[in-house]
């Protein structure tokens, strides 16, 4: 089956923010919105409407980091990373870290030279402070959020889809990228790939949707109704909440992207659903119903902050207000725990 990802509903678009409305009325609504030019004065983007040698040559003035960490796929993988086969233990990329000059210098070539089917090259998640110093200078976000740019550069790939723990903005600099999400809730139609052997770090969904295979993964077709897509250009931003699933299309021989990841302790969750994995999972359904009142009344009920207010403020400890010293509080008491186990 394949399908058009443009025929999906469109992600909401506005045009450029500052701080103050980026806070209170994008972060805030908790959904995907596409800012359209929000970027489109970084000297980044203006060399990179200037031509691949124009953004290579200033992306190359901020040399002198380390190395970048490459994922390298052979040409028949289509750009699209992804498990190496149907036993899904194996990937059909490898890593390699590489001077940013020498990516760089590749792209370059396989774009001037019209290199029909190049080798997959995709940088991913270079911090700007360790690997290009000086670009956060150059190419301020100006949005007040406290988190590093991080880049990625590449030729024209594929990310399958996944999720990300933090509150998510991404800026196109160079070439063409589609955005595919999918809301949190529609986990159960995306098949869900192996938790503990990733692409990247995230599980990703085991669907390629622009050519899904609806035979065996019926319930994708449901997701698709849920989805929303949108094709970004230099200077435009989208801005992507935490847990929405997405895939991410680059088009042309040469892209860059930047994105910042910020937000609460989110990442603290996915180890909490392994631990409830081992802990919960295969108890008789009467202990497992029993422990779902329990993550009910103190985690996930409205009013779960308030399941120790009959005590003495003193004695609610690790279900108290969340503070600092909450947090190393519970810290301490999960390894005591943990290690009692």
């Amino acid at each position: 089956m394949s399908i058009d990802l443009r025929d999906l509903k469109p992600i909401t678009e506005r045009r450029a923010v500052d701080a103050d409305t980026f806070a209170r009325e994008i972060v805030t609504a908790s959904r995907p919105v596409v800012l359209r030019g929000q970027v489109a004065d970084w000297p980044a983007v203006g060399a990179a409407k200037q031509g691949a040698r124009a953004i290579a040559e200033y992306l190359a003035g901020f040399g002198g980091g380390r190395p970048l960490d490459v994922m390298i796929g052979p040409p028949e993988i289509g750009g699209r990373f992804f498990y190496a086969d149907d036993s899904v233990t194996g990937l059909n990329f490898h890593r390699q870290s590489v001077a940013l000059g020498a990516l760089l210098g590749e792209l370059l070539r396989f774009a001037e030279e019209g290199v029909a089917r190049p080798h997959a090259l995709y940088a991913n998640s270079a911090t700007a402070p360790e690997h290009l110093p000086g670009w956060e200078a150059a190419n301020p976000l100006g949005l007040a959020i406290d988190a590093p740019a991080r880049l990625w550069i590449g030729n024209a790939t594929q990310v399958a889809t996944h999720y990300d723990m933090s509150s998510n903005i991404a800026c196109v600099v160079a070439g063409r990228r589609r955005f595919t999400l999918f809301p949190p809730d529609q986990l159960a139609n995306l098949y869900v790939g192996p938790l503990d052997h990733t692409l990247a770090g995230q599980p990703v969904s085991m669907v390629d949707p622009e050519a899904p295979d609806v035979d065996r993964y019926p319930r994708f077709t449901d997701a698709l109704t849920h989805a929303e897509t949108a094709e970004l250009g230099p200077g435009d931003a989208i801005f992507i909440p935490p847990l929405w699933w997405h895939h991410v299309r680059a088009f042309d021989p040469l892209n860059v992207l930047v994105n910042y990841w910020w937000g609460h302790e989110s990442g603290a969750a996915f180890p909490a659903l392994i631990h409830a994995v081992l802990a919960i999972r295969d108890l008789p359904p009467a202990e497992k119903a029993t422990w779902r009142a329990w993550f009910d009344h103190m985690v996930f009920a409205q009013d779960a902050d308030r399941a120790a207010d009959h005590l003495p403020p003193a004695a609610r400890s690790v279900l108290g207000p969340s503070s600092p010293a909450r947090t190393h509080r519970l810290r301490d008491f999960l390894v005591r725990m943990l290690q009692r186990s």
